[in-house]
């Protein structure tokens, strides 16, 4: 493993060190399938919000398929390789910090891949009540939720019984299945999640 200068993941520079040197063992290089099968089966467009959107894949995956996607990151290098990577969709990617952002119209489905377990689990709550701020009454969280019982990360793994803890005061879980193409990081720990806003 390469040497990094920076090891606090709550900061722009922790993510800028690792994109500029291409140490990205999370990034899967494409767009997970349970994410293709999920947009195939419900294909009314959607209001969605990507946070810690990395190189961008799943951003133009869903503008592709007609929805309002917007990708938001707080690295700059993380933005940089996503605009490069979406082409003609990178208007559609923002520098932004997803405690302070706010969407130009409401959301129906914040999409989680990689997100919550990048951040500390000290924030943990804080994400989960952002995710409810920023979706109305009726919408979703979706995603590839890692569990993962290493205390040392990122990424940094939660346990199922934490995970519902943390999102049942908001959420209500709708829909559940295995993740076919897990990276080596996250091989047998991940599953497909689609929480309901309650």
């Amino acid at each position: 493993m390469p040497e990094f200068a920076s090891r606090d993941p709550r900061t722009p520079g922790f993510w800028d060190e690792r994109f500029e040197r291409d140490f990205t063992p999370w990034d899967l290089n494409g767009v997970p399938q349970a994410l293709r099968d999920f947009v195939a089966r419900d294909p009314a467009p959607r209001s969605v919000l990507i946070p810690g959107c990395g190189k961008g894949y799943e951003l133009a995956c869903l503008l592709d398929a007609g929805w309002d996607a917007t990708a938001i990151d707080f690295s700059p290098a993380a933005v940089s390789r996503a605009r490069a990577q979406v082409g003609p969709w990178a208007a559609q990617v923002v520098q932004a910090d997803f405690f302070a952002w706010e969407p130009p119209r409401p959301l129906d489905l914040i999409y989680e891949r990689a997100f919550l377990c990048a951040m500390p689990p000290a924030l943990w709550p804080q994400v989960a009540a952002r995710w409810a701020a920023l979706l109305a009454p009726g919408g979703q969280l979706a995603g590839c939720f890692f569990f993962g019982t290493s205390p040392k990360g990122p990424p940094f793994g939660i346990a199922r019984a934490a995970l519902e803890a943390l999102l049942m005061p908001y959420f209500a879980l709708v829909e559940e299945g295995d993740v076919v193409d897990s990276l080596p990081v996250f091989a047998g720990q991940e599953r497909w999640m689609v929480w309901r806003r309650r």
